[in-house]
């Protein structure tokens, strides 16, 4: 059976990157959606429900949904819900040449001088004493309260720009006078929680420009962090659809946080996260670690991520046989070196999803002089032994505050992750 195409659209982009600016946002956007169709939260600390179901968890900044309404290998959809950018320090109150300033920290490779002189909000969460424990409280500050300000060009030793130092020219300004002023209980305040029983935090700036369908005939979407909740939205969407074109596998969608700054964490991509689900999935049906191991040696991942489109006005930076196309489809990504995951028989399964799903497919290839970013595809294929192929969507300016894809090739993405996840028998 070929699984019903997604709903995905730009619209439905846009309005999910604009109300999930930060990964524990996006873990909230994606179980709003995934609960309207029936699919139910489970607790990692609690006994799981064996009976077929749509299920779904969440640890921190990471989120993993599944259907257990057939018992066949896993189809996995991966990606990851964190992007550059600027983050605050633990005590980030500054004072400087009069300026009430916020010390703020890259996060990844944030391409610095794209948050310059922008109108930055702050989202992220609050760890707070809640009795003798603790509770979380998420945090959206859709106001513009912070803006790190560019030198004035006459003030340069070449008017060509500065080179900016990541500890030294990246701090906001958000007030003027020399009145000692506390940052993280102002965003405690207005978050209706009492500053002193806030015990940890976890905040990240911003940009308060909406994201927009933008361009000649609409074609385009500009937007902050379609690296990667272009994948985070796609994925979810061929999620809904998978499920509800059942086929003899169980579909997987695993959004990891910290991708940007290697996958190192309790709930990275090099944690446990997706084994211990995956195993727990094969228990719950009654299975056991044979089950289990057979399972997985028959299941495949599709590592989603976005890619580079060719930039035309850098077209020398790119690999002359392979351009990529703004609205020319899904992106197959292959590196000689594994930077991807991708092998011959990963490249076979999604093309052939593509090819189900009615969608041309791309093939990127990184110049060989220049050195290629990675995914979490090698990561999870090392950690999992899943036979795993790198995907995209195409781009332009990765890792800026403000990025820009094709409109039409979120739909044409989230279908081919459709089929992927319910292939054709």
């Amino acid at each position: 059976m070929v699984p019903m195409s997604s709903n995905a659209t730009a619209a439905g982009l846009c309005n999910f990157v604009d109300v999930s600016p930060s990964p524990f946002h996006v873990c909230r956007t994606v179980s709003v959606q995934l609960e309207e169709v029936g699919f139910v939260r489970v607790e990692e600390t609690e006994a799981w429900p064996t009976e077929p179901g749509k299920y779904y968890l969440i640890r921190g900044g990471s989120l993993v949904a599944w259907s257990t309404h057939a018992d066949g290998p896993f189809r996995i959809v991966g990606g990851h819900t964190d992007s550059p950018n600027l983050r605050v320090k633990q005590n980030p109150d500054l004072e400087s040449a009069g300026w009430q300033m916020v010390g703020l920290e890259p996060y990844g490779g944030a391409w610095l001088n794209s948050w310059l002189d922008r109108d930055l909000g702050i989202s992220g969460r609050l760890s707070v004493r809640d009795g003798n424990s603790l509770r979380e409280v998420l945090v959206k500050v859709d106001e513009p309260i912070l803006r790190v300000p560019q030198l004035a060009i006459h003030l340069s030793e070449d008017r060509k720009g500065v080179t900016l130092d990541p500890q030294r020219h990246v701090n906001a300004i958000w007030g003027v006078g020399n009145s000692p002023r506390s940052f993280v209980d102002y965003v405690a305040a207005l978050e209706g929680v009492e500053p002193t029983d806030v015990l940890g935090w976890e905040l990240m700036t911003h940009d308060l420009a909406p994201s927009a369908i933008v361009g000649v005939g609409s074609e385009l979407v500009s937007a902050p962090r379609l690296d990667n909740q272009g994948t985070c939205y796609a994925g979810t969407q061929a999620l809904i659809a998978a499920v509800a074109a059942p086929t003899d596998v169980t579909p997987v969608l695993a959004l990891f946080d910290h991708e940007e700054v290697g996958s190192m964490s309790d709930r990275g991509a090099f944690s446990d996260l997706l084994n211990t689900v995956l195993e727990r999935i094969v228990l719950g049906r009654g299975g056991g670690r044979e089950e289990f191991l057979r399972t997985m040696a028959g299941s495949i991942c599709a590592s989603g991520d976005m890619a580079h489109a060719t930039h035309p006005n850098y077209p020398d930076r790119h690999e002359p046989a392979h351009r990529i196309e703004l609205g020319g489809g899904p992106v197959l990504k292959v590196n000689q070196n594994l930077r991807y995951a991708t092998d011959s028989a990963g490249a076979g399964a999604f093309a052939l999803a593509c090819d189900q799903a009615g969608v041309p497919l791309q093939r990127y290839v990184h110049r060989a002089d220049l050195p290629c970013g990675s995914t979490i595809g090698p990561i999870t294929a090392s950690r999992t032994g899943l036979s795993t192929v790198d995907v995209g969507a195409a781009q332009l300016a990765m890792h800026s505050s403000r990025e820009l894809m094709g409109a039409s090739d979120i739909t044409a993405y989230a279908d081919a992750l459709a089929a992927f996840l319910a292939p054709a028998a």
